[in-house]
């Protein structure tokens, strides 16, 4: 079982999941291509989903079960899931019947809890899909959740209409712990800052740690997106100042799409004005970069002019980490978190934040919102001590 891109005649793609024999599981295609197109899902998430997906159903053909039965024995999958490495798990790997011992619970997991929400998830979705298709038994649900009703709640928590709601849990999740997140720190962006060899090297920077951009965001960006006059009414535009449009467009041909349909606006401070700027004269003197409608374009590397791959931009930012003496590579979702933190830390509310970020609900931005420790120090320290408080001048 592996997973495997589509692509329509109508150059649209999804993710579906193949057989040991290299035909199509009608059961995960059916769910991914729902996710995609049913529910207008971008490419990336079908992704996801349909590696989550092969994971499940490689644990079932080489354990002899059914998918179906895999899903009542769904306890064991998480143990395999989380003792599992790459050679046990990974598609080609061990089939049934080979002597491989795997280390059970007391040895070091090979997957965090977040990975193994994030696949039973997957794995929860496609089968109540496959229920509501008529394709799997509706017994199925209530293997998967806990199911509920609403009359143990206060009058206050039901509908206003004062029927009988159902309420679903899901029985098989993990705890997944707090942690900090993972941010690159204002000094790393600094240094990479130093170590880019381009204005277009810095640009990319500053538009992740500075815009908050994701990489499909930014390798999608169009000349026609960027607005940097103080008044943008000439080119048809309501905001003021610079900012720049994030749109999702299909048809970009290196594949760089922004995650949401809705359109935003990003404001743009000075300092990535600036390296617009200086940008734009870099970029004039290679002829097929001038011409291009994308913003951030190959000026190095064939084919000269063409828009970088978001591949690209974590390989540029891995070789802009070593030359800047890093200890770890920053990754282009860091510089992002950067600045969702940095915006949080300036005391903007969540609903700001989640506007800025693209999220398309402010739960996704709350995670930036928990203090850390200089700004917890920073509390305690503005209270006034009780000497204080009594007006006492010794």
């Amino acid at each position: 079982m592996r997973a495997f891109p589509v692509s329509l005649p109508s150059g649209q793609r999804y993710w579906t999941v193949l057989d040991e024999d290299l035909q199509v599981v009608a059961v995960a295609d059916g769910f991914l291509r729902h996710q995609r197109f049913g529910r207008d899902g971008a490419e990336s998430t079908t992704k996801a989903y349909a590696h989550a997906i092969a994971l499940f159903l490689r644990w079932c053909a080489r354990s002899g079960r059914s998918w179906e039965a895999g899903i009542e024995q769904l306890g064991l999958f998480m143990t395999w899931l989380a003792h599992a490495g790459p050679l046990a798990s990974a598609a080609g790997g061990s089939g049934t019947g080979s002597a491989v011992v795997l280390a059970g619970p007391g040895s070091q997991p090979s997957r965090s809890p977040s990975r193994i929400n994030g696949v039973l998830s997957a794995v929860r979705g496609m089968v109540v899909h496959a229920v509501a298709a008529g394709t799997a038994p509706a017994r199925l649900v209530s293997l998967l959740y806990e199911v509920a009703d609403d009359r143990d709640l206060p009058e206050q928590a039901r509908g206003e209409d004062g029927s009988m709601s159902w309420r679903l849990r899901a029985r098989h999740r993990l705890h997944e712990p707090e942690a900090p997140v993972d941010r690159a720190s204002d000094g790393d962006i600094v240094a990479l800052l130093r170590a880019c060899r381009s204005a277009r090297d810095r640009l990319i920077v500053l538009l992740m740690a500075r815009a908050g951009l994701r990489r499909g965001e930014l390798c999608g960006l169009r000349r026609g997106d960027v607005h940097l006059l103080v008044d943008s009414r000439g080119l048809g535009c309501e905001v003021a100042r610079a900012h720049l449009h994030v749109v999702r467009r299909e048809d970009n041909p290196n594949l760089a799409w922004a995650k949401s349909r809705r359109r935003r606006v990003v404001p743009l401070d000075f300092l990535t004005v600036g390296a617009f700027d200086t940008y734009e004269f870099e970029r004039m003197r290679v002829t097929p970069a001038a011409t291009s409608d994308f913003v951030v374009v190959n000026l190095f590397r064939a084919p000269i002019g063409a828009p970088m791959r978001p591949d690209a931009v974590g390989e540029l930012l891995a070789a802009a980490s070593r030359r800047a003496g890093l200890d770890r590579p920053v990754r282009p979702h860091q510089l992002r978190h950067a600045c969702a933190s940095n915006v949080a830390d300036a005391r903007c509310g969540i609903d700001v934040l989640a506007e800025l970020l693209g999220h398309s609900s402010v739960t996704s931005s709350q995670v930036y919102m928990h203090p850390d420790p200089g700004r917890l120090r920073a509390a305690v320290e503005m209270v006034p001590s009780p000497r204080e408080q009594a007006g006492a001048t010794r």
